[in-house]
């Protein structure tokens, strides 16, 4: 099949028929048991209008050429599949690394902050809300926002404020208002608490685009989709570069879970690739500092779904810890927490220190300093039995910049 016929096909099916099969959303919003929308009444009118419209007008030719377009001219797709050959070497293997660090803003989550704008625009809102954790999110939402000329606002909390400082400066030049959540743990749950509310407050004109796959359906379902075409890609350049479509492994880290749902997409029906999700171990899982969600949760509802979370025995959220901002969050996408329970995914857990160790490691052996999210991916390949004729993909979803005050503590400087 040629470039192009595997693009449009791959594109048909991620707008028009999720190519999910049992693990994709049912018509009621749910990843088996996983999923739903909890939601306040006073939101009910927003969400049901994006369930009852996002596919119609995602599947529409105006929307597809325009989204296309700017992933292509703005976004800078498609994004490289790099052989990574010293790091392969260490590790007698083949890795392949997504650079969706290459992407503007220097992560993926402007695949998906470029969807929901044109579908936000066409929806009739005019005004945009997110919530941030790493900053990334943040900084594609306010990209998107300024290209759009659309008033932002990001919450973020606070204590990511201050260890993201970069992101920060670069929302504010965008010309978002970037609100502190001072509540909790001040981090990416928080701050996602503070953007539910302001929704709550202001809903008729305003369209909150969530970075992840998380939230009430159809958002899950939703940035999957958009960040598919990670996927969609990887499929056409891996039989550019070795004649098949299908690695043996894909690898991403996972918070709330958008880069994997991307990574993992166009490849969940197909038996033979092992989908391997990272989580963050922070200190240790049993060290009281984790957000290894699928090993220290339960079903409960988290953010408008019912998911795997990280509670006590009374339901009270337990605080997560981990040294990368993007993937401080106490619970994890339905649609991952059905990938575990299904066992149809891997889930691996690496800690900050391991973590850091692989970004030091990636940097000196392919001149590529990823962000902390991505470096969990990295050094869960340690953890991995490959051999010779294994073909990995590592989702390399951003880049290393807005860390670089971390990697500095680390080095001492």
């Amino acid at each position: 099949m040629e470039k192009q016929e595997i693009e449009s096909a791959l594109g048909t099916l991620a707008f028009k028929e999720a190519p999910l099969g049992v693990w994709g959303v049912n018509e009621y919003g749910y990843y088996g048991k996983f999923g739903g929308a909890y939601i306040p009444e006073m939101l009910h009118p927003n969400v049901e209008q994006l369930k009852t419209r996002y596919l119609e007008i995602m599947a529409e030719a105006s929307f597809q050429k325009e989204y296309r377009d700017l992933l292509k001219d703005y976004v800078g797709r498609p994004t490289p599949l790099f052989l990574a050959e010293r790091l392969s070497k260490q590790f007698n293997t083949n890795i392949y690394l997504k650079r969706e660090d290459l992407c503007h803003t220097g992560a993926h989550k402007i695949n998906n902050t470029i969807g929901q704008i044109l579908l936000a625009q066409r929806l009739g809102k005019t005004r945009i809300i997110a919530e941030t954790g790493a900053g990334q999110h943040g900084v594609a939402t306010a990209t998107v926002c300024a290209l759009k000329g659309m008033e932002c606002v990001v919450y973020m909390g606070e204590v990511d404020i201050e260890r993201q400082a970069p992101n920060v400066a670069r929302m504010k030049m965008l010309g978002a208002t970037v609100v502190p959540a001072t509540s909790g743990s001040r981090t990416l749950k928080d701050a996602t608490n503070e953007a539910i509310r302001a929704w709550i407050n202001e809903p008729v004109h305003t369209h909150y685009i969530i970075g992840s796959v998380v939230g009430p359906h159809p958002y899950p379902d939703m940035v999957a989709r958009f960040q598919s075409v990670i996927s969609e890609e990887m499929r056409w350049q891996l039989k550019e570069k070795t004649g098949s479509e299908l690695p043996s492994h894909v690898i991403a880290c996972v918070g709330g879970g958008s880069n994997a749902a991307g990574a993992f997409y166009h490849f969940i029906n197909e038996p033979s690739v092992e989908l391997v999700a990272v989580e963050a171990a922070g200190h240790g899982i049993n060290s009281g500092m984790s957000a290894a969600t699928t090993q220290l949760g339960r079903a409960g509802i988290l953010h408008g779904s019912k998911s795997l979370v990280m509670q006590t025995e009374d339901g009270q959220v337990v605080e997560p810890h981990s040294i990368s901002a993007g993937l401080d969050y106490p619970g994890i996408g339905p649609m991952h927490a059905h990938l575990y329970e299904s066992g149809r995914g891997s889930f691996l857990s690496v800690t900050d220190e391991d973590a850091l160790q692989a970004a030091f490691e990636l940097a000196k052996l392919e001149g590529i300093i990823p962000a902390l999210e991505s470096a969990h991916a990295f050094s869960a390949l340690k953890q991995m039995s490959l051999t010779e004729k294994d073909t990995v993909i590592v989702c390399l979803s951003g880049r290393g910049d807005k860390d670089l005050a971390t990697y500095m503590k680390a080095m001492g400087v």
